[in-house]
């Protein structure tokens, strides 16, 4: 039996179908990574983080003929990780937190006690807290990007942030502080 034969649309939705899935695979390829260190530093899991970061990019996909022109799509990225691990966090409320492995980000830290130590007070944050923490330090974001990213205004980002680092140094203590 003969196939039968593929008109000119179809071709062109094959190649157009081609194209689109080759722009979203260079664009997890360039931001997977660090989305998944981001919700790591969140959910203190790295099977969690990255599911959650799958869970990411599925939802971009659905929606990218949409968003890949005229969105900023690392910004947009980091809000739907940021609303999955809300979500999570919700779901998981009152429930036990698994310590995964340390990350195998060499640069981050020489000293591995220092990043287990600094990860473990992360999670004695709340979870808006510690979004705020992850974007405006370890990712190294402006307030307003950060304002931006989980829909407040820059004003409760600044507000948390200097609450979540008192916090932090409360929990870390003094002799931390000296080393």
């Amino acid at each position: 039996m003969v196939p039968p034969r593929s008109t000119g649309w179809t071709l062109t939705r094959r190649r157009g179908k081609a194209a689109r899935d080759q722009e979203f695979t260079a664009f997890v390829e360039s931001t997977a990574t660090r989305l998944r260190r981001s919700a790591y530093l969140m959910c203190r899991d790295w099977h969690l983080a990255q599911d959650l970061t799958q869970q990411t990019f599925t939802k971009m996909y659905a929606s990218w003929e949409r968003l890949k022109s005229g969105t900023n799509l690392d910004a947009y990225s980091r809000r739907v990780l940021m609303n999955l691990v809300f979500d999570q966090q919700k779901r998981l409320k009152g429930s036990e937190i698994v310590l995964a492995e340390l990350p195998d980000r060499p640069d981050a830290a020489a000293n591995p006690e220092l990043r287990l130590t600094l990860v473990e007070a992360l999670a004695g944050l709340s979870v808006e807290d510690r979004a705020v923490l992850v974007l405006r330090h370890a990712e190294d974001h402006s307030v307003e990007t950060v304002a931006t990213i989980l829909g407040v205004s820059s004003s409760v980002v600044k507000m948390r942030n200097t609450r979540a680092l008192s916090r932090l140094r409360t929990l870390l203590g003094d002799d931390f502080l000296d080393r």
